[in-house]
């Protein structure tokens, strides 16, 4: 999940002290938890697939070797694999910042999944869960996890939460779980991969750096952006940005044709081609026009207006009087205002119904809502009545992780706390741009491949602005060869959607074959 905060965040505190710190005594690692080990099996392509689940609590190390938190993860490896060691892992979780890793976790990719009709709405209530059949245990070893102060994961007595909260500092605790997974469990011969959503997209990239570039020495093989930004600026609609109005266009675009609100000419085209003239509409038309404010020649208004209103199933006046420029907030709410729907923002093929239809913004995400409730029931349920893991602690599905630090080195060497120039820090949650740091990775770590998944009914993170990311990322080309795209007739959450699901399951089998050198 993406939540973006309205104003930027002060920065914490650095350098806080634990009180063992504080006293100068030696800081003793407390007892590990037990891990719940438990074994099943399950049907994936036609094929049996034993396997082996572990839950627990993995104790990460500050900077100073001390421990800060302990996080949360389930994993689940293939029993019938003789050299273990070798076959490929990949580290899952969602984003936010504040989400845990529950919508990976049952959404699809583990080996349950809750109950959902092909569409991704719950087939009842509370919602149980089944077996997934385009899991992608039979490919790779999946771990999941939960950010500190989300899920099970929460930082040590008498350790302060600023210390996690933040993009250096959240990806540096998942650096160091990783390194204590890769040698707690013998897996640092595995190619090694991550799978991160949303904001989760933002951690990949910033991780890619610290992984390589701090004391860990860890390259990865892949990367799967599912549901990417990488560039905040292509998702914040602030003052004197005309980046969000070009990138939202197609997202628009699809969520009109979704619904039939298209102008006759576009609405009878298939999705894809009339996508194309969105995104040709959008770069040469739409950007310049935008771009020239207020020098926009009356009749070039005029012709962008009713463009627009082609391409968006709004209507000219409203666009007008918007003066080109549609927040997203407001197209939720206007595309179907007249039948007294709301569009979805996770998902925009659902819909919701508020109090007032006059209203500028919608009330909730309809998209959100269908799923929560389901989520929550089905994890907490799967955990202690399957993986026999229970705490009397809640599972916090979204954690308070605010305020979030947004200051960051793209070159991923930054120990958190410790600020640079302007030139390079980012310190902003609108201004904050991390593909930098993932195209360094890239460029020291030849091997790394990248997947971005899009979904075209997202619209936290639209897939235009995936594409502008990487357009810009390396100007020569020379990594275009590295990158790979994936398109799904889905929301945020790609994997709900059954269709959208086995075609993603078909491309990541593919994606890390390709990227383990298979």
């Amino acid at each position: 999940m993406l939540s973006l905060p309205a104003v930027s965040q002060p920065k914490p505190q650095a350098g806080v002290k634990s009180p063992a710190q504080q006293s100068g005594e030696p800081a003793q690692l407390p007892e590990p938890k037990p891990f719940s080990i438990t074994r099943h099996q399950t049907t994936i392509d036609g094929k049996l697939i034993p396997y082996t689940a572990t839950a627990g609590e993995i104790t990460i190390l500050k900077d100073d070797e001390t421990p800060g938190a302990s996080m949360f993860f389930v994993s689940y490896t293939r029993d019938d694999i003789k050299n273990k060691s070798t076959r490929p892992i990949m580290f899952c979780f969602n984003g936010g910042p504040g989400s845990s890793t529950v919508w990976l976790h049952l959404g699809g990719i583990g080996p349950k999944r809750i109950a959902l009709d092909d569409e991704g709405r719950p087939l009842r209530t509370p919602a149980d869960f089944e077996d997934s059949e385009y899991s992608l245990l039979d490919i790779t070893d999946l771990v999941f996890v939960d950010a500190v102060s989300t899920g099970y994961s929460r930082p040590l007595p008498g350790e302060e939460k600023s210390q996690f909260h933040g993009v250096s500092e959240d990806a540096s605790a998942f650096a160091e779980f990783i390194r204590i997974y890769l040698t707690r469990f013998d897996r640092w011969g595995s190619p090694k991969f991550l799978l991160g959503e949303s904001y989760g997209t933002t951690r990949s990239a910033v991780l890619s750096g610290v992984l390589q570039n701090r004391t860990h020495g860890i390259y990865l093989n892949g990367i799967i952006l599912l549901s990417s930004v990488l560039d905040f600026s292509t998702v914040s609609f602030s003052p004197g940005n005309n980046l969000a109005y070009v990138a939202y266009l197609p997202h628009y675009t699809a969520t009109a044709w979704y619904h039939k609100k298209l102008s006759p000419e576009y609405q009878s085209q298939p999705l894809v081609k009339v996508l194309e003239e969105s995104r040709r509409f959008a770069l040469d038309e739409y950007l310049p026009a935008l771009m020239k404010g207020n020098l926009l020649e009356p009749e070039a208004y005029e012709t962008v207006a009713r463009k627009l209103s082609g391409l968006t199933g709004l209507s000219v006046s409203y666009i007008k009087n918007s003066n080109l420029r549609i927040r997203h907030n407001r197209f939720l709410k206007e595309l179907l205002r007249e039948n007294r729907l709301t569009v979805g923002r996770l998902d925009s093929r659902f819909t919701g119904r508020d109090a007032d239809a006059a209203g500028e913004s919608y009330e909730y995400d309809p998209a959100n809502a269908l799923l929560m409730g389901s989520f929550s029931a089905a994890l907490n349920n799967y955990l202690g009545t399957v993986l026999g893991y229970k705490k009397e602690v809640p599972y916090a599905i979204y954690g308070n992780v605010y305020p979030w630090n947004y200051s960051f080195d793209p070159s991923g060497r930054m120990i958190p706390g410790i600020t640079g120039s302007a030139r390079n820090v980012s310190s902003r949650e609108g201004s904050l741009f991390v593909s930098e740091t993932l195209r360094r990775a890239m460029a020291e770590n030849t091997a790394l491949k990248i997947f971005c998944c899009n979904g075209y009914y997202d619209g936290a993170t639209p897939f235009f602005g995936t594409e502008y990311t990487f357009s810009q990322l390396m100007l020569d080309g020379s990594f275009k060869d590295r990158v790979r795209m994936g398109y799904y007739e889905a929301g945020h959450m790609v994997y709900i959607h059954k269709p959208s699901m086995k075609k993603l399951k078909s491309d990541l089998t593919s994606f890390i074959a390709w990227s383990s050198g298979k």
